[in-house]
């Protein structure tokens, strides 16, 4: 299927690994020039050398200047972005009544008003060639939040609610905005705090065998697996495509069913 992708522009944020790298590696497949972001200086180059004509950013977004100091470099470059994938985000660790004040606010910066920044300096471009795309990276925890971590679920809820606002601000404009909210991934940090947990609790050292305790402990689903990083960078690839041009304002989960709720 063609994607009708070649020639755009796409900004992946937090993309020198995991799986906004492999968004950008699917994106650079259907002929898009990437822009890779890192949070530290240089930290992107390696994933560069692999992607013909991509660029390596980079720009600390935990702090309030951080986006301002990536948009200047995008200027500097004159890279002009068709495609915005904020995939950058953080989690911490945080039960009610544990999380101060400063843990909510670090939350809501890296997970919220990072994206809002870089929203703000790129549409202006969109809208003036009438064409444009922004993905959001959420999580199914927006639909269901648990008990810990309520200051990670309630930034990532603020994103979703956001994007469908941001969907209404650009109608007409041919600019279309969704997130796209995975449950657990297979990432290498992922599976490397897995295999430390099977360690402890015997649960073997074959990962098809640890998925299953995964499944059957922590992520009941009816796919009985967890998502692969592949699978979520080909829903974003989609998404981003002439192919999704009327799908707009959505919260999609890829969760394997997780979330039983129509």
């Amino acid at each position: 299927m063609d994607l009708q992708l070649k020639g755009k522009t796409a900004l992946i944020t937090g993309s020198n690994r995991g799986t906004g790298e492999v968004i950008a590696k699917a994106l650079a497949a259907e002929g898009v020039q990437v822009i890779l972001h890192s949070d530290l200086e240089g930290a992107s180059a390696e994933t560069a050398k692999g992607l013909p004509g991509s660029h390596a950013l980079w720009a600390d977004l935990s702090h309030a200047d951080g986006a301002q100091q990536l948009l200047t470099q995008l200027r500097e470059r004159e890279l002009r972005v068709d495609i915005l994938v904020n995939n950058y985000g953080s989690a911490s660790r945080g039960r009610w009544g544990k999380c101060q004040h400063a843990d909510w606010i670090d939350m809501y910066q890296k997970n919220v008003l990072s994206a809002v920044a870089l929203i703000d300096g790129v549409t202006a471009h969109m809208k003036a060639q009438g064409w444009g795309r922004i993905i959001q990276l959420g999580t199914v925890g927006s639909h269901q939040p648990g008990a810990r971590m309520p200051h990670y679920y309630a930034a990532k809820g603020a994103l979703a609610t956001m994007g469908v606002s941001l969907t209404q601000e650009l109608s007409h404009t041919g600019i279309t905005v969704n997130t796209v909210s995975p449950g657990y991934i297979r990432t290498p940090e992922l599976e490397a705090g897995f295999r430390l947990k099977a360690e402890k609790k015997g649960w073997g050292d074959d990962w098809h065998d640890i998925e299953k305790h995964i499944v059957a402990e922590e992520f009941p689903n009816p796919c009985g697996r967890i998502a692969e990083r592949e699978e979520v960078a080909d829903l974003v690839s989609f998404l981003c495509s002439e192919r999704a041009a009327f799908i707009n304002g959505q919260n999609i989960r890829i969760d394997g069913g997780a979330i039983a709720y129509v």
